[in-house]
């Protein structure tokens, strides 16, 4: 298992937008991937979920990926994090 802090660093947060994006990459793999905070983890591939983390800017949230592939999804999730959503902030 992999448990990481993730810091949401994009301007607008984890939107509408942003969260379909994480969605879509949480998707791909077939590995179990969990997001959240505060011991209030949900399943990283269902948007509405992701959608009611209502994480802004500067939020730190919790990933934790586990399962067969789990490295190359923590990868992605993190980088597309890191590339602020693809949004070019």
């Amino acid at each position: 298992m992999i448990h990481q802090q993730i810091t949401i660093i994009n301007k607008l947060g984890l939107h509408a937008r942003a969260a379909a994006k994480l969605v879509g990459v949480t998707g791909r793999h077939g590995c179990n991937i969990e997001i959240g905070s505060d011991g209030n983890m949900v399943d990283a591939k269902s948007i509405m979920s992701v959608m009611l983390l209502a994480a802004g800017q500067g939020t730190v949230l919790d990933l934790k990926v586990s399962g067969d592939g789990a490295q190359q999804a923590f990868d992605e999730v993190s980088q597309l994090v890191d590339n602020y959503f693809d949004e070019g902030e």
